[in-house]
């Protein structure tokens, strides 16, 4: 798949598809289209797993973009300031994403459920119990509020996050928490009573600007 990413806070990104070549997107996903280009919704992989899909985030349905013809090519940007980071899905590379994360992928590439299955975690760590999925093979890709840091953790590293704030990871990254020490820098620290707790192998993406916070300025400024 070729691939084009332009912008820098509210970046597009363009795909060229080749005769028979398809990919699904999220909803409200795409940008422009060229004519030769096929959009088709539908419940992919069943209502089962659609209803998998809505627990995390995405919606029931998602659309289908195809070339049956001739070479075509397709628009598509996130729906908030951020940035798209382009995954390359194999066997041996899975990725774990925050709700509401995933953009579009090819056909080979599966979107599926995450769950924490520590309840601490789930309760507190800021990402809820259930995540997302990106399995199979192919390239995918997600969007991520605000800036992006990312980090490569070795085995047995682990990196301390403020809670909501953890965009992606590959697979092989485990999450916990850690409860803040010391009642002052709980009470006025401003961080919260728990960080976010990742430990290596593999690699993690940190967003500058998470979905609650953003949701908090809009209110602040509409008021």
């Amino acid at each position: 798949m070729n691939y084009t990413i332009e912008g820098s806070t509210m970046q597009t990104l363009t795909v060229d598809l080749l005769a028979g070549d398809s990919l699904y997107a999220g909803p409200g996903k795409m940008l422009w289209m060229d004519e030769q280009i096929e959009m088709k919704a539908n419940l992919r992989g069943g209502l089962a797993k659609g209803i998998r899909r809505v627990l995390s985030g995405e919606s029931l349905a998602l659309t289908t973009f195809n070339a049956p013809d001739r070479r075509g090519r397709i628009g598509f940007a996130p729906l908030a300031p951020g940035k798209i980071i382009p995954l390359e899905v194999s066997p041996s590379k899975e990725y774990i994403c925050q709700k509401d994360a995933f953009m579009l992928a090819e056909d080979s590439v599966d979107l599926d459920i995450h769950i924490q299955r520590k309840i601490m975690t789930g309760l507190f760590g800021g990402e809820g119990f259930i995540m997302q999925r990106l399995s199979g093979s192919g390239m995918a890709f997600v969007d991520i509020m605000g800036d992006v840091v990312e980090f490569d953790l070795e085995a047995g590293q682990q990196l301390k996050v403020d809670t909501s704030h953890v965009a992606l990871m590959e697979s092989t990254v485990t999450m916990d928490i850690e409860r803040v020490k010391g009642v002052r820098t709980i009470l006025l620290g401003g961080e919260g009573l728990f960080l976010t707790k990742l430990t290596g192998p593999g690699k993690v993406w940190v967003q500058s600007l998470s979905l609650a916070n953003f949701a908090s300025m809009v209110s602040n400024q509409g008021q």
